[in-house]
């Protein structure tokens, strides 16, 4: 048995693996992911201004452009946008500066003139719209302005308006040691679905599709009864089982060592191959690092990442022998995209789970749900990276999926022993609930 095992595994997988289109497809998911990466240079590249700065002229008829200018690099800054900025004074007339005005050109002119009612006026020129950040943190730099031309104007000493323009100080304490930072967490959670569960949806869908389109393609041939005629069909069934889950685990892996590839790419690029470059992708690389470290998901991930890779691994055992069941009982593609819409409603409520887990914490409706085999592997471990569950109930729920696994097994190989050679959809739910009883 375990040699004809091997074979047919083998068998099934080089049909898979070793034709043109899988080197294609490869080919193309390494292309796409360095593009996705690199977009924004991509988008410079064909004259996108994804990089371009933004010239802030300031025509200063207040004597204020030094605190404008302090103002505005301090919003800036906070926002992580300066470096997409410069501001520069003009010594031209306003009208000259409207003219000077091109599209494209990336300048907007601001005018500070004085006000006699409202202490400051400001203009904001340019040949075409803002954007809203440009535009509030320019907003922002006039009114602070405003309120430092105001004050001075009050009589107040230089402490008494450094007193008043100076911001609050406000202390956050907060009592329970355990609480996350909520900014962390969404980061958190945004991973988990980036880096997890995402691949893991496009991979179980293709589990399924590859398995229904396997066995209906035998049995629409007739080999399937040369097959069964030499193999038992608890051998046919491991194979396509196991077949199918190397393949996407293979899959899978392709795809983590295309995404490191790709930013490779993206920091070889952004700093050339010279020492210098070199030495600047280092630091990048190191600036990551030390950022997932001290976030603590590092230190998470890898104390939940055996439990989480089993968890994986025979969550898609256990799609493939459900999707092997299935397609046993249907007799073309037709009739097994029709049954398999079930299942794609189960992937869907478990990616829109993970994806609520965040927003909804504590919530145990989720956490119950993170332990039901098909859409454990997508909840339990975006649960555990959130600290909503423990390491235990990770394991619980790696351990409810084996078993589950072993289940299904079980019985779904009694119907796959009579779906495989049936090929009459007459009374077909009969005999798979009469199979189910029989002991075999």
């Amino acid at each position: 048995m375990k040699a004809k095992l091997k074979f047919l595994t083998k068998q099934s997988l080089d049909k898979k693996i070793k034709t043109k289109w899988f080197k294609a497809v490869n080919i193309f998911l390494l292309i796409l992911l360095i593009v996705l990466v690199n977009i924004d240079r991509i988008v410079t590249f064909f004259g996108g201004d994804f990089a371009n700065e933004t010239t802030i002229i300031v025509s200063d008829n207040v004597n204020g452009y030094d605190e404008f200018a302090l103002y505005f690099e301090t919003y800036a800054e906070s926002l992580g946008e300066m470096k997409n900025y410069k501001v520069e004074k003009s010594s031209e007339t306003l009208d000259n500066l409207k003219e000077s005005l091109e599209k494209d050109d990336n300048k907007i002119v601001v005018s500070l003139q004085y006000d006699q009612a409202n202490y400051l006026k400001g203009q904001i020129i340019s040949f075409d719209e803002i954007g809203t950040i440009s535009n509030q943190l320019i907003q922002s730099a006039i009114n602070s302005l405003k309120q430092e031309i105001a004050i001075e104007q009050s009589g107040l000493t230089q402490e008494e308006i450094l007193a008043l323009t100076s911001p609050a100080t406000i202390e956050t304490i907060l009592t329970n040691p355990d609480v996350d930072n909520e900014a962390n967490k969404d980061l958190i959670a945004a991973g988990v679905i980036m880096i997890f569960i995402l691949p893991c949806f496009f991979l179980i869908l293709t589990l399924v599709q590859m398995i229904g389109s396997e066995v209906n393609d035998e049995k629409t041939t007739r080999s399937m009864e040369i097959i069964i005629s030499n193999v038992s069909p608890q051998t046919h069934f491991l194979s396509k089982v196991f077949s199918s889950t190397i393949f996407v685990v293979l899959q899978g892996v392709l795809l983590v060592l295309y995404a490191i590839i790709a930013v490779l790419f993206r920091l070889f690029t952004s700093g050339g191959l010279s020492a210098g470059g070199t030495g600047e992708m280092t630091s990048q690389i190191g600036d990551i690092l030390t950022q997932v470290n001290e976030s603590g998901v590092l230190t998470t991930l890898l104390q939940g990442l055996p439990w989480i890779l089993i968890l994986f691994v025979f969550s898609f055992i256990l799609y493939a022998i459900v999707a092997g069941v299935l397609a046993s009982m249907t007799t073309s593609m037709e009739d097994f995209q029709q049954l398999q819409t079930p299942i794609m409603l189960v992937i869907m409520a478990g990616y829109y789970l993970a994806i609520m887990a965040s927003q909804f914490e504590g919530s145990i409706f989720i956490e119950i749900m993170s332990y039901v085999p098909l859409i454990s592997f997508m909840l339990s471990p975006s649960l555990f990276m959130l600290g909503q569950i423990s390491i235990w109930g990770l394991a619980l729920s790696t351990v409810i999926t084996i078993f589950f696994t072993w289940l299904f097994f079980k019985y779904g190989l009694r119907i796959y022993k009579v779906g495989i050679l049936n090929y009459s959809s007459s009374k077909l739910w009969k005999k798979m609930w009469k199979s189910l009883k029989t002991k075999n």
